[in-house]
């Protein structure tokens, strides 16, 4: 007669004592180990980090904030986007000190081989469901930058920006990113 093994699910308090010399993102208590990105995509998230940045700090929105950082969702959901923006509004959800407690208004992926079906599938999900307002899914190989909205039935896709165009954003009036500027880098 066979057993099934039971399926072993961690927590956040598991997520926080595992090794320090690698990057895990928690994710329906799944523990998974992050790659490191490829120079093409530290150049992206550098050029998006850049501009945004000083657009939001201009500005006084709030706070961008890079991986590793860790935003926990839930006891099971522990993610590390690329780069994430916690409005003014929002600010309590970095009362902590340590990490993000809970869904930010914008989350950026930027896709590589190894999480580009994560990053479109789960996590697109994942952040719909906690409320992520706006999620940024940035392609470097394809040079594009699709900008998924909050809506009734989950996120959507609401523009597909590509080179030689300039990026809109709902959540961040008036911002105006060129993406020649940012793919070019």
């Amino acid at each position: 007669m066979a057993t099934t093994q039971p399926v072993l699910k961690f927590t956040y308090e598991d997520y926080r004592t595992a090794p320090p010399d690698k990057r895990y993102e928690l994710l329906n208590g799944d523990l998974t180990m992050v790659p490191a990105p490829n120079l093409r995509r530290q150049r992206v998230r550098m050029a998006l980090s850049t501009r945004l940045h000083m657009f939001i700090k201009e500005r006084a929105l709030g706070e961008l904030f890079s991986a590793p950082c860790d935003v926990v969702l839930s006891d099971s959901d522990v993610v590390q986007p690329d780069l994430l923006f916690v409005s003014r509004e929002r600010g309590h959800l970095l009362s902590g000190g340590e990490n993000v407690r809970g869904a930010p208004d914008l989350v950026i992926e930027i896709r590589s081989p190894a999480t580009a079906d994560r990053d479109r599938g789960y996590k697109r999900e994942l952040y719909g469901r906690h409320g992520v307002t706006e999620y940024w899914l940035v392609d470097p190989t394809a040079e594009t930058v699709s900008v998924h909205r909050q809506r009734a039935g989950g996120p959507a896709v609401i523009h597909t920006f590509g080179r030689e165009q300039t990026l809109r954003s709902p959540l961040l009036a008036r911002l105006e990113l060129h993406l020649d500027d940012v793919f070019s880098s």
